[in-house]
């Protein structure tokens, strides 16, 4: 599956977004140092979030951007889809429909689609504290 970085950058803003406390809004310039995101193009990406419904902005000395849903209701396949558009425009150029290769892509399509569609974001920021809170022996003495 390719997704460019445009999409990339949208996963990591909305997953940025999830991380952060409900209801405060968050600069675009923390969202680009922590996710190492261009500003310039951060903000092109998050105004094209705002359009889809995915996040919010507030205006003034507090404002920032904050999601506009929970992130348990935010599923990865609706921010790759709404970014890249659909993948059946995006697939169907590349692969021959008379190839013994093509029923087997498309059930390929399917299983990364249905996983996308399955994750949200609270799924992925849980597994994301999950992992970095593990304990990791230190031998060194």
């Amino acid at each position: 599956m390719n997704i460019s970085v445009k999409g990339e950058y949208a996963l990591q803003a909305v997953f940025d977004l999830s991380s952060q406390p409900p209801g405060h809004p968050v600069k675009i310039a923390d969202i680009a140092r922590r996710q190492k995101i261009p500003q310039k193009f951060l903000e092109l990406i998050l105004a094209s979030l705002k359009q889809g419904g995915f996040v919010e902005s507030r205006r003034g000395a507090e404002g920032g951007y904050l999601l506009a849903k929970g992130p348990e209701s935010i599923r990865v396949g609706d921010v790759i889809r709404f970014i890249e558009g659909p993948r059946d425009e995006r697939t169907r150029a590349r692969r021959n429909a008379v190839s013994p290769f093509a029923d087997m892509w498309q059930r390929v399509d399917r299983a990364v689609s249905e996983v996308l569609d399955q994750t949200s974001f609270a799924d992925l920021e849980r597994q994301w504290k999950e992992k970095r809170t593990k304990f990791v022996p230190n031998w060194e003495i």
